[in-house]
């Protein structure tokens, strides 16, 4: 039971993780991913950042197990990307929502439900709550086809949580969404972290980032170009920020002597302004008052409760689920080499197939073609029925000659 514990607390591992995409020719045109080295622990809200053509989403997409790796070795959960079994413990959100137009908001959630395997009373139960979540519990019946951008970015994290995966990973999550929406994700961020859910987040607005994450990547050229805990890489040690309460004037001019005394004369290195106030916070404090006045809006309402689901702890998994997961993977190396049986056999039925085709075309072509002796005799042949014709030819000559 240690060891499985142990494997539980790297939710993602990755060794020399390289993936090279390759032309019509198979030769070599791009080293999206090269030599990628990575832990993810679980319960961290991990930020993966990095310019356009970094590897990040080529990153994403083999832990999804939708890319297979070049080389280097890949762990999720423990066990290989491909394992289907482990998928359900993980939800998704793309960069791109991709959703069935002609479904409505419920139906696109009770659809992704049942991809799970939930029960209808459970999707339903989970449905609503998720819409209420996301704000669009009044958009409930309509097609997800007339939602805007960002109406359908909602959805589009609703259904990453429709199972209650234990990773959670969001590509550019806040694409597209209002600060009121971008806010939301954020606690729902914030809170699968309190629950010891993983999140990896990829994205280009790096406030959101900085809000959220505890341990960044910075990639560049499929290559770790800088990684540490956000708070201390970010960290100025050679500044001292003090804040307080409103000062008079004389009291700033004190403070400034002060720190004269005591070797800090520059000007310029002694900044004293007002803070300003948190644009996103201000937003939200103005839709609040709207929301308080009641003023109708067809768009997306201010976000609901959390569901009950997402705020219940993960139970610790028992002995039998340690079992059954351990006969799990037993079975699952028993299909394999199963598989990899039938297709050794396959390949080499295949294989005498093809020699004994060889082996009668070869008698076949062999009995076809004459021997030296069998040759020699029909080219005599061919010199005596020649010689014969021309000694024929020979007498009707002198024959016709005899008569004149």
């Amino acid at each position: 039971m240690a060891e499985v514990n142990q494997k539980e607390e790297f939710v993602v591992e990755a060794s020399g993780l390289t993936k090279i995409f390759k032309d019509f020719w198979n030769r070599p045109k791009a080293r999206a991913v090269n030599g990628l080295d990575l832990k993810i622990r679980k319960g961290e809200v991990f930020g993966l950042l990095g310019p356009n053509g970094s590897g990040k989403s080529t990153t994403i997409k083999m832990i999804l197990g939708l890319l297979y790796p070049t080389r280097g070795e890949l762990k999720v959960f423990g066990q290989d990307p491909q394992n289907v079994s482990m998928k359900s413990r993980i939800g998704y959100l793309p960069e791109e929502t991709y959703l069935y137009k002609y479904l409505t908001a419920f139906e696109t959630l009770d659809f992704y439900g049942a991809l799970f395997g939930l029960e209808a009373e459970q999707r339903k139960e989970r449905a609503g709550q998720l819409l209420e979540m996301v704000g669009l519990a009044h958009a409930v019946d309509r097609p997800v086809g007339e939602f805007s951008k960002g109406m359908a970015r909602r959805i589009g994290l609703a259904q990453a949580l429709v199972n209650d995966p234990d990773l959670v990973i969001l590509d550019e999550p806040t694409s597209g969404l209002d600060p009121i929406g971008c806010r939301e994700v954020k606690d729902v961020i914030r809170l699968l972290a309190s629950r010891g859910k993983t999140v990896i987040l990829c994205s280009h607005l790096l406030a959101d980032v900085q809000d959220v994450c505890q341990r960044v990547v910075v990639l560049y050229g499929g290559q770790i170009r800088a990684q540490g805990m956000l708070e201390e890489i970010l960290r100025e040690e050679d500044k001292t920020q003090i804040v307080t309460p409103r000062l008079s004037e004389k009291t700033v001019q004190e403070l400034r002597a002060f720190l004269a005394a005591h070797g800090v004369d520059a000007p310029e290195r002694i900044q004293v302004d007002n803070p300003g106030r948190d644009l996103e916070d201000y937003f939200l404090e103005v839709v609040r008052k709207a929301t308080e006045q009641k003023i109708s809006t067809a768009g997306a309402h201010a976000p609901g409760a959390m569901p009950e689901y997402l705020q219940k702890d993960s139970p610790q998994p028992s002995g039998q689920d340690i079992l059954r997961s351990l006969q799990g993977r037993e079975e699952e190396e028993k299909r394999k080499a199963e598989a990899a049986r039938a297709e050794a056999q396959l390949r080499a039925a295949t294989q005498a197939q093809e020699e004994k085709r060889r082996k009668e075309l070869e008698e076949l072509k062999g009995a076809n073609t004459p021997s030296a002796e069998e040759t020699a005799a029909a080219q005599a042949k061919e010199k005596a029925d020649a010689d014969a014709k021309a000694r024929e030819e020979l007498n009707q000559k002198l024959s016709s000659l005899k008569s004149k």
